[in-house]
């Protein structure tokens, strides 16, 4: 379980184990990429359980969604010269959470799975489950991502990120030829 209160920078400085780091586009890409497969697997599983039925594509593909993904409320705000975006994830730790931070774009990504196994006399009950969330959220303005920090609390990711300082403009002289 995560510890309370933990606030954790997410530029590059030494991490802890448990803490909540950045990672590259490519791994992002690479784990989103995994997750369409399978929600097109499970598409397809449930179009060959419906008779092979055509014409609902779009629906299946929704179901699909359904059982794999699980959304999450944001919450993005403006407090002065940052961004505070704050995500419900129950449940989840920070070795089990990807943030992705690129030019305006923030993602959260995130995995875990549990396993449950009971033995009565010759009887073996055994069940598993597996969480999938991903959020992909258009920020409003430039941050800069190299001071971004991030806490997780009651199943309550917050993150803070400066505003990027805006680009200073310079006048162009013109010349007549």
């Amino acid at each position: 379980m995560a510890e309370k209160g933990k606030t954790t920078e997410l530029a590059k400085k030494p991490q802890t184990p448990a803490s909540l780091t950045l990672v590259p586009p490519s791994d992002l890409f690479h784990r989103v990429e995994k997750l369409y497969d399978s929600i097109a697997k499970r598409a397809f599983e449930i179009f060959e359980n419906n008779g092979r039925s055509l014409g609902r594509d779009l629906a299946d593909w929704f179901q699909a969604e359904a059982e794999l993904l699980h959304p999450i409320h944001v919450d993005v705000s403006e407090s002065g010269g940052e961004l505070i975006v704050r995500a419900e994830v129950p449940g989840f730790t920070e070795k089990e959470l990807d943030i992705g931070l690129e030019g305006r774009r923030l993602t959260i990504t995130g995995k875990r799975e549990t396993k449950t196994e009971r033995k009565e006399k010759k009887t073996i009950y055994t069940e598993q489950c597996s969480d999938h969330i991903l959020r992909v959220i258009d920020l409003p303005v430039d941050v800069d991502k190299e001071k971004a920090a991030a806490t997780l609390k009651d199943g309550v990711l917050e993150l803070k990120v400066p505003k990027a300082a805006p680009a200073k403009k310079a006048p162009i002289a013109s010349k007549v030829a």
